[in-house]
């Protein structure tokens, strides 16, 4: 039998989420190999995460079957008040997995996702949503413009020869010294860079704001009734299901953006920080080869690592 009454039924009102959730991914299953430094880059994300925002956002972290020490920070974090919403899953879902909820759940207007080894530079948060509101029928803005395939950003093309107002502009505006940082930090080889570099840039200019063409789904800011309309993601054929998600935005018509400055970066599993004075990649002499990296003894040596590595997940998930 009930003793009194519940005193919450008593509540005038109750709190509301900010406009903004900021919504990270986690995923740090051990702490040796190539994860051996993921917390710390965790907590440098998140710190960077909060204190470069300039504007006030709801922090809503996923942990995808992390181990213990990446949870009890999580939890720790959570308990400080850094965290508002922490969701603690007890297998790794996939990253399709983890957005069907994580994403859905976020309970802003405006949702800012990224993975769990992105830096923020000031003004990230301010100067993407400026974007975001700006541009009508925008799906996606990532926070740093960089090449991605132009066939999945032709709704902006689209977009703009069809509007009054737009202008529409191709060449090489870029530093070419961002996207070195940013190729280096992912595993570009040095061809690979300087391929890059050759590929024109494609931005468009609307009511003041200028953005470059594009996104990624590493980092991105969109409107939660966008992503409505994609979620939940079908996870029958999980391989695929994160760029499928870019690919429909386009084909729905939402633009995807990036904005004109580096206001992101990806850390990957270092929290060595990017050398902003480095020179640009054209200064510089290319290193010479080692021995391991010809393909004929990379490609046994990486399928080596793979089996060993894989080996070792599975022994420590079950």
């Amino acid at each position: 039998m009930r003793k009194g009454q519940n005193p919450v039924k008593q509540l005038q009102s109750v709190a509301k989420p900010r406009r903004v959730t900021a919504a990270v991914l986690n995923h740090i299953p051990f702490l040796e190999g190539f994860y051996s430094d993921m917390l710390e880059v965790l907590k440098l994300s998140l710190e960077s995460l909060r204190n470069n925002a300039g504007m006030e956002f709801d922090l809503l972290v996923y942990d995808n079957g992390s181990c213990k020490a990446a949870r009890d920070f999580l939890l720790a974090e959570f308990e400080s008040g850094h965290i508002q919403t922490l969701i603690l899953s007890d297998r790794n879902m996939g990253k399709g997995g983890a957005w069907n909820v994580m994403l859905q759940a976020a309970a802003g207007e405006i949702v800012a996702y990224a993975d769990n080894d992105v830096l923020y530079y000031p003004n990230w948060l301010v100067e993407s949503v400026k974007m975001l509101e700006t541009y009508p029928n925008a799906g996606m803005v990532t926070s740093r413009p960089f090449h991605t395939k132009p066939e999945l950003f032709t709704a902006d093309l689209d977009w703009a020869a069809r509007t009054e107002g737009v202008t529409i502009e191709r060449g090489h505006f870029t530093d070419p010294r961002w996207a070195r940082e940013f190729w280096l930090s992912v595993g570009r080889s040095e061809d690979e860079i300087a391929a890059d570099l050759t590929l024109e840039d494609v931005r468009i200019s609307y009511q003041g704001i200028t953005a470059y063409c594009g996104a990624s789904h590493w980092q991105f800011l969109a409107w939660k009734k966008v992503l409505q309309e994609f979620l939940p993601l079908d996870l029958s054929k999980p391989l695929g299901q994160v760029l499928k998600l870019d690919e429909m935005i386009n084909e729905r018509g939402y633009l995807r953006l990036m904005t004109t400055q580096p206001f992101v970066m990806n850390l990957s599993n270092s929290v060595e920080l990017p050398d902003q004075k480095r020179p640009q990649a054209v200064e510089e002499p290319k290193p010479k080869k080692r021995l391991v990296d010809f393909p004929l003894i990379k490609s046994p040596l990486m399928r080596l690592y793979n089996a060993i590595f894989r080996l070792y997940y599975d022994d420590r998930s079950h």
